[in-house]
Formats: C-alpha cells, structure tokens, sequence
C-alpha cells in the first residue's frame, strides 16, 4: 500500500476532502520551516497560523483554507506527478500568502482574521511586518534548496510572482487617493494582487510534476483566470454579501470608498448613476445605511453588477479550457475543476 506521503488524493469527492488531504500533505513542512525562524518571529508566525495562542500555547485557531498548495499538489499530479514531490512549492506559496495577510492586515488596519485577532494588534506593527518578511524568506529557500531538477528558475518564478504581487497591493493602495481609474488597470492591478500567486501555484505545481512547457503554461493561466475570477467574485461579495458568510459589514467597500472592479465599472460607465456614485465616493464623511444602500443600488444600476458577475462566469469558462488543454489526469482534473468552482462560485 502506498504511504499517506504519496497517495494522490484518490477517492476524495467533496471539496472539503480535497482540501483535509492538502492539509495533511503540507502542515508538516509548513511547521517545520516555521520552527525554524528566530523565536522572535517564529512565536507570531505559530500564532498567526493559529497553531498557538499568544502565549505559546497549543491552539485549535484556522490557518486557513489552503486553497493555493491544494492547486500545487493537483496540478502536480494533473501531469502525471507524485503531488508529495511538489510540497515543497505548496508549503513555499502558503507561506508568501501568509507573508502578505500579515502585510494587509497592517496596511489596512484589520483587527480580526480567521475569527481571531490579528498579529499585529497582538504583537504590533513592526514584529508583525517583520514575521511576515521572514515567511517571505523562508518561502524562498524552501523552493531554493528543494530537488527540484531546476531549483533555481522555480525560485525566479516564485519571486517573480511576489513582486507582482506587491505591485498589485501598491496600485491598489494607490487607487484609493484618485479618482480617475479605469477598468483595464484595475483588472491589472487584480491580475498583480490577487491572481499572480494562483498563477505560480498551478506552474510550480506543473513543473514538479514534471510536465511539459506546454503544459505548465497551459496549467498557468489556468491559475491566473481563476485568481482573476476570485477577485471579481471577492468583489461582489464586499458589497452585496451576507457579512455572517463574509465576516464583513454589509456593503463595508463601499463605506470604504474602495475602487473595487464593480464600482470601477460603475464609475466609468459614463451613465447617470454613475455621476452620483461619483459624488457619494468624493464625501470624506462615513455614509449612513441608507446612503450605503443607494451606493450599491448605483453600483447595479451602472452595471457594475451585471459586468462583474458576467467578467467573473468568462474567465472561469476560460481557465478550465485551459485546464482541459493541459491533457490533465482524470481524477486531478476533476478536482481541479471542483476547486476553481469553490474559489469562484461563492454566493453572491
């Protein structure tokens, strides 16, 4: 009988399954590259992941939904791979994505994740952005030092992906004093932010596996049209989602005046809903609920909505087409496809 270590995810039918199996292949590694940071970091790290509370002491906190090594190890074994050869690159993207949560959650002051709170209101600012630099670091040499016939251009991929990553984040950041944005560099700036690292993910997950150039590229943009979607999808989701699923404020992006893909939209529609939710977008005051209400209604109503929702089915439609042409394994596959479904077909 195969070892737990190199058994595909055979017989996993439900996304939840999927994901368990994802957890169980990486959190060993992922535990042990965090215990190998400085105590000074290591203990916000621990924390973070919810492995413990801020005391050092074991904790049942999340560490989230490993939705990206899940893409790793799958598109590993999509190309005929063993996914256990490909941990090491699931445990290096887990550990970026950590390293920019740690990031926003400074940068936009959040108090809560993962329904506790976050490291920085924990620890503070600057040992949080420094924890995070070091999942940055460790990220890199665990990729670096992997056996991986070619190490060192998975670690060129891989940091080439944080530095869009980080570019994404600077536009985004910057979009927030201008009130000039348009559509085509929002979606590149979600290209940067968000889809970037499920871009890496599916291509590092690609090579481990020993696929093709074809292949990989294929299984790549599989990634990024289903980072994309995600966005469009997290998007809707911060103005007309239900906050028990969310975990957010009802319409919280728009009392944040925040140049979401919709609202982008919606503003550059050159309609008169659009001149209006200029207007309310320009207040500095906070809007009350029933100005949050219009704003959304506006939103809609400039078709912020509808486009949104629509870009979103597209590049789903667009990604698996991708994933088709990459000839993956049947059963990977499938639960390639059930996962990009998961990722962009939340409830709106």
């Amino acid at each position: 009988m195969a070892s737990a270590e190199t058994t595909p995810v055979l017989g996993a039918d439900t996304i939840g399954e999927v994901l368990a199996w994802s957890r169980g292949m990486i959190e060993p590694a992922m535990r042990d590259a965090v215990e190998g940071l400085p105590q000074s970091m290591r203990r916000i790290a621990g924390y973070h992941f919810g492995w413990w509370d801020e005391q050092g002491r074991p904790s049942e906190g999340s560490s989230g939904k490993v939705i990206r090594p899940a893409l790793v190890l799958l598109t590993a074994e999509a190309v005929g791979g063993i996914p256990a050869a490909s941990v090491p690159a699931a445990v290096a993207v887990e550990l970026v994505h950590n390293f920019s949560l740690l990031h926003d959650d400074v940068m936009d002051g959040d108090t809560t994740r993962r329904h506790r709170a976050t490291a920085w209101s924990v620890f503070g600012l600057n040992a949080a952005i420094l924890a995070g630099d070091a999942l940055l670091a460790v990220a890199m040499e665990v990729v670096a030092t992997s056996k991986l016939p070619d190490a060192k251009a998975a670690t060129k991929l891989l940091s080439a992906a944080v530095l869009e990553l980080l570019d994404g984040q600077f536009a985004d950041l910057a979009f927030e004093d201008r009130s000039d944005v348009d559509v085509d560099e929002c979606l590149a700036m979600a290209i940067g932010k968000t889809a970037a690292l499920p871009r890496v993910a599916c291509a590092l997950g690609g090579m481990y596996g020993g696929g093709s150039a074809e292949q990989v590229a294929h299984l790549a943009k599989f990634g990024e049209d289903v980072g994309l979607a995600f966005q469009l999808v997290d998007d809707l989701l911060g103005i007309w989602g239900d906050p028990a699923a969310t975990g957010k404020s009802i319409y919280s992006d728009l009392q944040n005046r925040k140049k979401s893909l919709p609202v982008v939209f919606a503003l550059t529609s050159g309609t008169p809903a659009a001149r209006d939710l200029a207007a309310l977008y320009q207040r500095t005051d906070p809007l009350d609920t029933a100005e949050l209400a219009h704003a959304a209604a506006l939103v809609e109503a400039a078709g912020g909505r509808d486009w949104a929702q629509q870009k979103a089915d597209d590049l789903l439609a667009q990604g698996l087409a991708h994933l088709q042409a990459s000839s993956p394994r049947s059963r990977a596959g499938g639960q390639l496809t059930m996962l990009a479904r998961l990722i962009t077909q939340r409830d709106r």
